[in-house]
């Protein structure tokens, strides 16, 4: 007899998680082990669960999805996280594969395509809703650059108002090597304030969950 995947649900909305839960308990194959609130509770609680699947929200209080991923396959890196959001902007998605999740899915989507997620991320492969996979085609006329991840380091410090000197000395860099990692990043995303990037950040996610250590 196969196992059963373990699937753990993380969302700070209860009605979400349990409706997730209900279609999910349909499936012989399934088991839902737990349904969490926050990335917090994920990290605290990974070794007892002991899940084969996360679902993971992105934005939720005390530590965010994209912060409880890397923590939990920096644990337990056999783990599939699979993130359900309601946002699909192309930061959001690509923030999520950048940080580990296998795959990538809107929470508008048909129930049974959580299921098919689930079965592709067990067999090792990535897995877009069409709507995530649509996101990340740039429209005709536009291109699109990724941020680094040093770059997303920077924009974080910045936006909860450091200076380019601040920024410095707790990365260890230069000021100048500082500077142009700014300039970069205003130039990929089209921003030319600081206030603009600080305002970015908050739209798409980056200070969430900053009590935690990066």
């Amino acid at each position: 007899m196969t196992s059963l995947i373990r699937v753990l649900i993380v969302d700070d909305h209860p009605m979400v998680a349990q409706g997730i839960q209900s279609v999910l308990e349909s499936y012989d194959d399934l088991k839902v082990v737990g349904t969490l609130s926050n990335g917090r509770e994920v990290v605290d609680q990974l070794e007892t669960i002991n899940p084969d699947v996360i679902l993971m929200d992105l934005n939720m209080p005390e530590m965010s999805g994209l912060t409880a991923t890397e923590l939990v396959l920096e644990r337990r890196p056999e783990t599939h996280v699979l993130v359900l959001s309601m946002h699909d902007s192309p930061e959001y998605i690509s923030s999520a594969l950048n940080h580990g999740a296998m795959g990538y899915v809107l929470k508008d989507v048909p129930t049974d395509e959580i299921k098919l997620a689930i079965d592709a991320v067990m067999r090792g492969e990535k897995y877009l809703c069409t709507g995530a996979a649509e996101s990340l085609v740039p429209k005709p006329g536009e291109t699109r650059e990724a941020l680094t991840g040093r770059e997303q380091t920077i924009l974080l410090q910045l936006a909860q108002g450091k200076s380019n000197k601040d920024v410095a000395l707790a990365l260890e860099i230069s000021v100048r090597t500082v500077e142009t990692h700014r300039k970069n990043i205003k130039r990929k995303l089209g921003i030319s304030s600081t206030a603009g990037l600080t305002r970015y950040a908050l739209e798409h996610g980056v200070l969430q969950g900053t009590g935690y250590a990066l």
